[in-house]
């Protein structure tokens, strides 16, 4: 090894620019990445108010008709407990 190897200093590396017009299949990538994201945060949002309506939604029918999931799961254990 010799030391007599003189380095001057680093010298920075060039910086590249972002291209000026995005290709088709860019633009194709940001939109699905786009509409991903989209999905993701429609499913957290809608998934939820859909169990928490047909939950509501089957309380209120029972309602309407004079009756409770309680008193139709105490009738389907008597059912059960028969048999």
């Amino acid at each position: 090894m010799t030391t007599e190897i003189h380095e001057g200093p680093l010298q920075g590396s060039r910086t590249l620019d972002a291209p000026a017009k995005l290709s088709w299949r860019e633009k194709r990538y940001q939109r699905r990445r786009r509409r991903v994201w989209l999905e993701e945060v429609l499913g957290w949002v809608l998934v939820p108010v859909i169990v928490l309506g047909c939950y509501w939604f089957l309380e209120v029918g029972l309602s309407a008709l004079g009756t409770s999931p309680a008193a139709i799961m105490e009738g389907i254990e008597a059912i059960i407990a028969t048999l």
